[in-house]
Formats: structure tokens, sequence, C-alpha cells
């Protein structure tokens, strides 16, 4: 016999990107006190303040064991139940730094996240990207271009004006961002001149020159 997530289509709908999936995070688990042995505890999803789904997870050594109804494509609710081991390593700086295993069937990748699905599961074996990987170059540009805007204290946006060097930041670092600044600005606005000089003929071939 195969093992969890053999042998079926186990995801519930196959989307884009991460944000799509209710995720778990082993870091944050850590960080709350939550992973010692024999605990017992409930996690929630919510949207806008109102709940979205539950699960109920169980803390043994070396592992937790995830438990939760699932219902998909009309189906019946089903009651499911499995283990998710853990394991460690070490930081530069002392202590320890905690991971899932993946335990989707063939994978058993070391995780920060699992992604639900029927089982939940590590972002690779969901197919699922990270939603800058969707972004057009231009969409990349402009975004990093008001990244580094904020830290500058400029106004945001292609227009957005310079309000000059912030106090205490060196002279050469200040040159260095307002260039990248408007390297990537320059970038975005031909990108997105381009984008809509494609979407205008597709809408009208006769512009074509």
């Amino acid at each position: 016999m195969g093992g969890l997530g053999s042998g079926r289509h186990w995801h519930w709908n196959t989307k884009n990107t991460v944000t799509d999936y209710r995720a778990l995070d082993v870091r944050r688990w850590a960080r709350d006190g939550l992973l010692n042995p024999c605990n017992r505890f409930g996690w929630q999803w919510t949207v806008d303040g109102e709940k979205t789904g539950s699960i109920q997870v169980a803390v043994e050594r070396n592992s937790v064991r995830l438990i939760y109804r699932c219902k998909e494509n009309g189906s019946d609710w089903e009651d499911i139940e499995y283990p998710v081991w853990l394991t460690s390593t070490a930081c530069n700086y002392g202590g320890e730094r905690q991971w899932f295993l993946c335990p989707a069937y063939g994978c058993g990748r070391r995780v920060a996240k699992l992604y639900g699905g029927r089982i939940f599961a590590c972002r690779h074996c969901h197919q699922l990207a990270y939603p800058s990987q969707r972004e057009k170059s231009y969409d990349r540009a402009a975004r990093k271009a008001d990244k580094i805007r904020t830290r500058l204290g400029w106004d945001l946006g292609l227009e957005g004006l310079p309000r000059g060097r912030p106090k205490g930041m060196h002279r050469n670092t200040y040159e260095r961002l307002s260039r990248q600044v408007w390297e990537l600005t320059d970038e975005a606005e031909e990108g997105f001149a381009a984008h809509f000089a494609f979407a205008l003929l597709k809408l009208d071939p006769s512009l074509q020159p």
C-alpha cells in the first residue's frame, strides 16, 4: 500500500499561490510554546474575524498528530488523522529551529509551513508559487521601487515625489538608493506602457503601425 496521499488526487483545488491555502507554521507553534510533548491544542483560521476552518493538534515525541474533518467535491465529511514528523536544526547563535517533514507520499521535505488540501503538505507537493512569482516584470520593478521609497520616506507610486535625504542616512547610501528608485521606475513605466499598447492592439488591430 502507498503512503499518505498516494493513489488519489489529494488536493482540494489546485491554486496558483500559497495565499490560496490554509497554512500551518511550525515556527509560530514553537514560538508560542505549543510543541511540548503531550500538549493538545486547537488551531483555526479566520477571514474578517469569521472562523473559516479549524484543526486539532496532539503533540507527541518528535511529531504532531493532525486531527480534522474534510469535505471535498460534494462528498460526505471525512475524519482525517495522521502524524507529521518534526525535526530541528541548530541556530547560529544558539537554540534550535523546528521544521515539519512533509507527510505527503514520497516527499519528506524539511519545511516551515504546510498547506491544506485534503492533507497538509509542502508547497512543492501542492504545486504552489509565492505571489511574487506570478508578478509581471514591471509589477515587480514597481514594488521594489516602492520598497526603497518607503525606506527613504518618499511618497509611494510611480509618480511619488522625493522628500530629500532622511536624517542620519549617509549621502552615498542616499544617492545609491535614489538612483535605484529612478532606474526601477523607468523599467516599470516602460513595462506598463508596452502592456497598455499591446492591450489596445488586441482591442483594435487597426492601430498596428
